[in-house]
């Protein structure tokens, strides 16, 4: 495996021109905007995009993961579906959170049991699962039993007793919990990038290798209106009208997109495999290119790719270039905003690499639609296919100073 530095980093930028369109909104239904330089941008979330480009790496590794508070109650339809009692299917899904740890998972028992806390875990879990339940069947249906026989007596009349009600007494676990808790702690190699946060079940819990920044227009941008109508097609004779009318909002405008992937880490998470974190790597830069969040497409269509995506490999911590933007970039004479922000950004490389130095710096390279070359980004790629292959083998160089001489 090659030596790195305590971290080594691959930078990910992108310029990304949007038409209208409203790729992420907040809880009033508008598109999301940020202030920055005292003026407001368009934003889009980094976990809206982080999402999209997680579910492409997992169709395209056929290897999928789900964020889910539903365990126990997926568990119970699944052995409703294969025969079991309903009684008995709703106790073993909720054996499943409670056997996790010693003391059991926590659950909302509002909400139909559902874990408190959000899991994150490969699909092929829930199969295993209910195959576990399968294994201890007789056992379950033994608790579940004497469960049911502990209910609170009815009195004489018929009503049930309220006076010195005992307080209810924790359910034992059925199932053995060393593996319950070892299914609950696979991952996938989505989970090994992006992370997981499980404190509940002792070594669950998984630093992500991923870190990505909200994406927001470079210049100013505002919230547009749109006005539309739904004509009624089954009107009433000599009546014209809409079946529905709304003013909906979108945006417009050219993207500061920014990603980073600690190799080392994800190395780590992978257990030293080496070969499978630089494929990690490679396919992680092609979905951050290629991948859209998918909100309002089909009213919208905003399919555009980056007009610009740069990379740079780092060891030690990674840099983003948000600053560049810090204040709007001004439309071209022309019109537009790509040239003045292609502008901005290769500047603002240029005085951190001076700042900084190029000590940690392993490499860096780009690739654009734009004609004339750009100084201070690194190795001109002619497509993203390069690049990404580029980044990828540049990535997988050891440290400098453990090199062989």
């Amino acid at each position: 495996m090659a030596a790195y530095a305590p971290a080594r980093y691959i930078d990910l930028h992108a310029l990304h021109p949007l038409p209208a369109s409203v790729l992420n909104r907040g809880e009033d239904d508008l598109p999301k905007t940020l202030q920055l330089g005292g003026a407001v941008r368009a934003m889009v979330s980094s976990q809206s995009w982080k999402r999209a480009i997680r579910l492409r790496m997992e169709t395209d590794l056929d290897e999928h993961a789900a964020r889910t508070r539903m365990l126990p109650l997926r568990v119970a339809d699944e052995l409703r579906a294969a025969g079991w009692p309903a009684d008995l299917a709703a106790f073993a899904g909720a054996q499943v959170v409670r056997s996790a740890t010693r003391e059991g998972l926590k659950t909302e028992e509002q909400q139909g049991g559902i874990t408190s806390v959000t899991l994150y875990l490969p699909r092929t879990v829930l199969e295993d699962l209910t195959a576990l339940c399968a294994q201890h069947r007789e056992q379950l249906e033994e608790a579940l039993a004497t469960e049911q026989a502990h209910k609170t007596p009815q009195t004489e009349g018929g009503a049930k007793s309220t006076r010195g009600k005992p307080k209810k007494e924790k359910t034992q676990a059925v199932l053995p919990t060393p593996a319950v808790a070892a299914l609950i702690r696979r991952r996938t190699a989505t989970i090994n990038l992006f992370g997981r946060m499980l404190a509940e079940v002792p070594d669950a819990q998984v630093d992500g290798a991923v870190q990505m920044a909200h994406a927001f227009c470079v210049h100013q941008s505002s919230q547009q209106p749109d006005y539309f109508t739904a004509v009624e097609d089954w009107s009433l004779p000599h009546e014209a009208g809409s079946a529905h009318l709304q003013t909906a909002f979108f945006t417009t405008g050219l993207l500061y997109r920014y990603a980073t992937v600690n190799l080392t880490e994800l190395t780590r998470n992978l257990d030293g495999d080496h070969d499978q974190a630089l494929h990690l790597v490679e396919l992680f830069a092609e979905s951050f290119i290629d991948v859209m969040p998918g909100a309002k497409k089909t009213a919208t269509a905003p399919h555009t790719y980056p007009h610009l995506v740069h990379y740079a490999v780092r060891d030690r911590r990674p840099v983003s270039l948000a600053a560049a933007f810090e204040q709007p970039v001004k439309s071209a004479p022309g019109g537009g905003y790509i040239t003045p922000a292609l502008h901005a950004l290769s500047q603002h490389a240029g005085a951190l690499n001076r700042l900084l130095g190029t000590r940690r710096l392993i490499g860096s390279g780009y690739a654009t639609a734009h004609d004339a070359p750009l100084d201070h980004l690194g190795t001109v790629h002619a497509g993203f296919d390069e690049l990404t292959s580029a980044l990828t083998q540049m990535a997988a160089q050891p440290a400098p100073a453990l090199a062989a001489v």
